[in-house]
């Protein structure tokens, strides 16, 4: 295992399994788990423009969904955002936020995140084909202002945890909103992708923003 510290952050390469178990509770978990949908990144699929190869490469870490991970994740948080999360065996909820991509090239016109609260579900629209503008470095990466946008729903919500940080959007959008951040991921590559991104987005702070106050502590009954 390996620890980065990078101000307010704090990024573990190695697997959650292993290191959920060990982390304090946070305030909320933001995360975009593995859909276990491997074999349709193997296909070609369909476009006005004829076939388009999916994302290549080794795939594996997308071949089953993390139940067991996931549902640890979210028990060390006050409040849950979890992408994908019709995948998973997660308790009903009617909050959810959508992302609609404006796209009609592939086989998901719209993404769907779970949310652990109850709340009238809320549309984000934004296309896709803008995450290039971003330099898309990770096969399922979400554009930065969608994850900025979920961070919203959690005014309060200090310490932010990815227990599948990917390249680090997540903590990319908490250290733009001063939030904390605690992110894990398996893969050294993506993992190495994710410090340097947020290690930028520390160096581009934006000045007008506020950081949280402190969640409120429910009364013990």
């Amino acid at each position: 295992m390996r620890v980065e510290h990078i101000q307010d952050a704090t990024l573990y390469l190695g697997d959650c399994r292993e290191i959920l178990p060990t982390l304090p509770k946070v305030d909320a978990v933001v995360t975009d788990p593995p859909y276990g949908i491997a074999n349709l990144w193997a296909r070609e699929q369909k476009g006005k423009n004829g076939k388009i190869g999916l994302w290549g490469g080794n795939n594996q870490w997308d071949e089953s969904t993390c139940q067991n991970e996931v549902a640890l994740a979210i028990s060390l948080a006050q409040k849950s955002i979890v992408w994908g999360g019709n995948y998973y065996d997660l308790p009903p909820s009617r909050g959810y936020l959508i992302w609609d991509k404006i796209q009609d090239f592939s086989n998901a016109d719209s993404e769907y995140a779970w949310c652990s609260w109850a709340q009238t579900p809320r549309t984000f629209r934004y296309a896709r084909a803008q995450l290039a503008s971003e330099g898309k470095e990770h096969p399922t990466q979400k554009p930065l202002p969608l994850m900025l946008w979920c961070l919203k729903f959690l005014d309060n919500a200090s310490s932010i945890l990815d227990p599948f940080m990917g390249s680090g959007t997540t903590g990319v959008a908490a250290t733009k909103l001063g939030r904390c951040f605690i992110g894990i991921e398996r893969e050294p590559s993506y993992f190495d992708i994710a410090c340097r991104r947020i290690e930028a987005a520390y160096k581009q702070p934006d000045l007008f923003i506020e950081k949280p106050k402190p969640a409120k502590q429910e009364a013990l009954l």
